[in-house]
């Protein structure tokens, strides 16, 4: 299959991109700084993206911020509100909503949401407010699509080499591989319209 990683240079799009290769997938890397670039909060750069990219098997976004949107409701401001909603939500329709033409028949987007989306975490208002209208976009969507088009959402943990950096215990969440895993089985399962789960970190 020819795959679009979008945030391949990231710490989940890293490990998504070394492990769909060692399966024999043709992989299309994709981040601002590529050529052309892709910045999920600028719907005029996914348009120019997807003009230039022809027909794919599968667009997967392991771009959207990890941790974005975590934080106590006052402290927020309108223009941080409005990042995180352009770039975790709208930023991932509208890759849905201008790529439609460029995945083939059969072909897959799969999405990133968090599991501030089903679990209570302190302070995830808009977070968790994010991550369900995502989760609900692609299910709702998924009935639209035609000719065996898939859409799916993988909502992963806390990544342990992130949560680590930030002073965490990274032994209670998964490392990048093992999400990465996640990806490869949204990519090549027959699933749609569904959330995926890394595996013993889904909600209870």
């Amino acid at each position: 299959m020819k795959v679009v990683i979008i945030g391949a240079t990231g710490l989940i799009g890293k490990a998504v991109t070394a492990l769909v290769t060692d399966q024999g997938h043709e992989i299309v890397q994709v981040s601002r700084n590529t050529q052309p670039g892709l910045s999920l909060d600028d719907p005029a750069s996914i348009e120019a993206f997807y003009k230039t990219l022809g027909e794919v098997d599968a667009v997967i976004c392991a771009a959207p911020k990890g941790g974005g949107g975590m934080g106590p409701l006052p402290g927020f401001s309108d223009e941080a509100i409005d990042s995180y909603t352009k770039s975790k939500l709208i930023g991932q329709v509208n890759l849905v909503r201008k790529g439609l033409s460029n995945i083939r028949p059969g072909g897959v987007f799969i999405l990133t949401g968090g599991m501030s989306g089903f679990i209570a975490l302190p302070k995830s208002s808009i977070s968790g407010m994010l991550n369900i209208a995502l989760d609900k976009f692609v299910s709702r969507v998924a009935p639209e699509l035609q000719d065996g088009r898939r859409i799916v959402i993988v909502h992963p943990a806390a990544v342990r080499e992130w949560a680590i950096k930030l002073g965490m215990d990274g032994s209670r969440f998964p490392n990048a591989a093992t999400v990465a895993e996640t990806y490869l089985k949204a990519l090549e399962g027959t699933d749609t319209g569904e959330p995926i789960f890394v595996d013993g970190y889904g909600p209870a």
